[in-house]
């Protein structure tokens, strides 16, 4: 995604054509990821409609794209790229956007058929397929992944059981009253939960026919799909020289340890001016802006990377956004109805407002909650959230 937007930008901002080239270990053109646990994994949306550009545009721009181009190693030195089926690939600048990994199970049949991880197309390709065929599916994690796959299966008449370590749905994102609201949807709709529980063992011929949890419980399943986050892409990295800690280490400007090279998205560990901290972001507006911002870098711009983190979901018939970071808040506001699908979450620090969450409420909240945070305003966030 970052490449996909990097190149948009990069054309619009006057790029001439041969100046950009893009090496992906990818069997496809650059294309949106949400649709993959949405939209694309529900059949809804084509491989052709969820393509950031179209194929045609790299070539008429005059940018190499290079699909299944593995590397094996980066010599910032002699700004060469090691390729992993033989050669050198030269750059003036780079931009680093290998994106984050699926964590994978390590128990006892985690290699068995029917088990499946997100993160890829190909990935949603199989699920999808094996959803076309199942009946019974078991979704380990109750992150924004695991959140969206169980509500696409269970649309799909899929008996599902959501499997979470804890004893609420995304307890490190939601307020207890959020996740009351989340499981008893999902529960109206069919989906169960099996709560405080891990998958100790999975089990089959070939195939998985049950999940096993920690308390000896088996739960029969042909398909199971595990979200249980994802790991930065750096090894290639090893030996290279830059500083590399839960992803790529870069400044405020997204530049590396090494000049001339960028990281962007997934792998990025960046600044955030905002909230005075490191952080890492696994989510599309990540990807989108950091590549927007790497692209105007490459041309000439000098400015640094301020962002109020972002993200959306859609989940059966509801759709939600969230702003901002609630760890460290102090006070939380509850608008509207939580017995409804319309309401809003408001965290705040020292009255300062430090996340938001909005779901079917009215434009002027959504407009409303990046320009306090970004703004750390007192006074008005106090009187808007007594109304």
């Amino acid at each position: 995604m970052v490449a996909g937007y990097a190149a948009k930008q990069l054309v619009e901002s006057g790029m001439r054509p041969g100046d950009l080239a893009i090496l992906s270990a990818d069997s496809s053109v650059p294309y949106e990821r949400p649709p993959l646990s949405k939209g694309f994994l529900a059949g809804r949306d084509s491989e052709d409609g969820i393509r950031i550009s179209p194929e045609g545009f790299y070539r008429e721009h005059g940018i190499e794209l290079r699909l299944g181009c593995e590397i094996a190693g980066v010599d910032p030195g002699r700004k060469r790229l090691a390729l992993a089926g033989g050669g050198e690939f030269g750059f003036d600048q780079l931009v680093i956007a290998t994106g984050a990994r699926a964590r994978t199970l390590d128990i006892p049949g985690a290699g068995l058929g029917g088990v499946h991880y997100l993160r890829s197309l190909d990935n949603s390709k199989a699920i999808r397929a094996a959803a076309a065929k199942a009946k019974r599916a078991v979704v380990i994690g109750s992150g924004f992944i695991g959140m969206e796959v169980a509500a696409v299966l269970a649309q799909q008449g899929i008996e599902t059981t959501m499997v979470l370590r804890d004893e609420r749905i995304w307890k490190a994102f939601f307020t207890p009253e959020m996740s009351a609201f989340f499981e008893g949807y999902y529960a109206a709709r069919g989906v169960e939960f099996a709560r405080r529980s891990t998958v100790r063992e999975l089990r089959g011929e070939g195939a998985v026919s049950a999940a096993v949890l920690g308390d000896g419980r088996a739960i029969s399943c042909d398909l199971v799909v595990a979200g249980i986050g994802a790991r930065p892409v750096t090894e290639l990295l090893d030996g290279s020289g830059l500083e590399v800690a839960d992803g790529v280490i870069v400044n405020e400007y997204l530049e590396a340890s090494r000049p001339g090279i960028f990281a962007a998205g997934d792998v990025a560990n960046y600044p955030d001016l905002l909230f005075g901290k490191r952080r890492r972001v696994e989510h599309w507006d990540n990807a989108v802006s950091q590549g927007q911002h790497c692209a105007r870098a490459l041309m000439g711009e000098r400015a640094p990377f301020r962002h109020v983190p972002y993200f959306f979901s859609d989940v059966f018939d509801l759709s939600y956004e969230f702003w901002g970071d609630p760890a460290e808040a102090e006070e939380t506001v509850h608008r509207g109805d939580l017995s409804t699908n319309s309401f809003s979450v408001w965290w705040l620090r020292q009255g300062r407002l430090v996340a938001a969450f909005t779901m079917n409420r009215p434009d002027e909240e959504r407009e409303n909650a990046p320009k306090w945070i970004e703004s750390r305003e007192r006074a008005a966030v106090a009187d808007a959230l007594k109304g």
